[in-house]
């Protein structure tokens, strides 16, 4: 097979942490070829769709980790077997052409990792919200007098944009907090952008767990995220720490809810975040967390993700 990365720039990478590189490295090894390319480098010209790509070689080498095979060329994306989407968010304008392009590419018959349409339409927060019976007390609104009651209700709340990433915008709040009103007015720009809050979990200080799903399943171990202890958000990059945990008899329970509407939806590799007993988020744009779990279990777990999509698809 042909699979084409869609991307970060691969020079700035973290192959330790990197689950797309850790993709990369399973279809080489799986006797495929690979190319990357950038979002940036996507055009359509008459109704098709191309991009500069290079063919590259990887290795599972932290001083040198890449190199070119060939000069990138344009080629037409129905040339390859697969296409990884596989760039990180913020999930902007600039993003969403992108998806709108590999539409087209899609229509042609190439097979994408995630679906464009899919990734387009299921934000990461709300998508959540379709499995209301899996997820804790959550209200979405740019009305603060509706927060104010919702935080009024249920004592301790999150709130958090409904973009966001990797920790940054998230409040806590308490039902007496002297700043509540100004936190809802900030994070709801005087009540002209929506946000999420949802029930404060305190489960959070034994972690933010994010299970990978591939093709519906999960696999048998989460990353869970460990807020440090003065602050209440597990995300790696507001500061917490990582451990590898078996997933709960919950856990699967959660995971089958959602495995159906994944699959129907052509979201062949989700990430399931899960505090205590609930979801918190679907992340379908660039999930991770492989790299962590190979490491701790030594299980080859982008390989059985390989397999299994070589499975699904040939």
């Amino acid at each position: 097979m042909k699979h084409l990365f869609i991307m970060d720039p691969i020079e700035h990478i973290n192959i330790k942490k990197d689950s797309t590189f850790a993709v990369m490295l399973a279809a080489q090894k799986s006797g495929d070829s690979i190319y990357y390319t950038e979002g940036g480098n996507l055009f359509l010209r008459d109704g098709e769709v191309y991009a500069n790509i290079s063919p590259i070689r990887v290795m599972n080498d932290e001083k040198n980790w890449f190199e070119r095979v060939e000069s990138p060329r344009e080629e037409l994306l129905e040339t390859m077997d697969l296409v990884w989407m596989r760039v990180d968010p913020p999930f902007n304008m600039s993003y969403i052409y992108m998806t709108y392009l590999l539409d087209f590419a899609e229509k042609k018959g190439v097979r994408m990792i995630n679906r464009p349409s899919s990734i387009r339409d299921c934000n990461e927060k709300i998508f959540a919200q379709w499995f209301p019976a899996c997820c804790p007390p959550t209200l979405v609104t740019n009305n603060i007098a509706r927060l104010e009651n919702f935080l009024l209700e249920q004592s301790r709340i999150i709130v958090k944009p409904l973009d966001g990433m990797g920790g940054r915008g998230i409040f806590y709040l308490e039902s007496d907090d002297k700043n509540k009103n100004v936190i809802l007015e900030t994070a709801t720009k005087n009540g002209q952008e929506f946000i999420m809050a949802q029930r404060f979990l305190p489960e959070i200080a034994a972690g933010d767990k994010r299970i990978t799903m591939i093709d519906g399943e999960p696999l048998d171990y989460a990353v869970a995220r460990i807020p440090s202890k003065d602050d209440i958000r597990g995300n790696l990059a507001a500061g917490g720490h990582a451990k590898v945990v078996p997933l709960t008899t919950r856990d699967r329970w959660l995971c089958q809810q959602i495995a159906l509407t994944l699959k129907e939806k052509g979201l062949f590799w989700a990430g399931v975040d899960v505090i205590g007993d609930y979801i918190t988020e679907i992340n379908v744009t660039s999930p991770t967390c492989l790299r962590e779990v190979e490491a701790h279990t030594g299980i080859p777990v982008a390989e059985l993700l390989m397999a299994q999509l070589k499975h699904h698809f040939c």
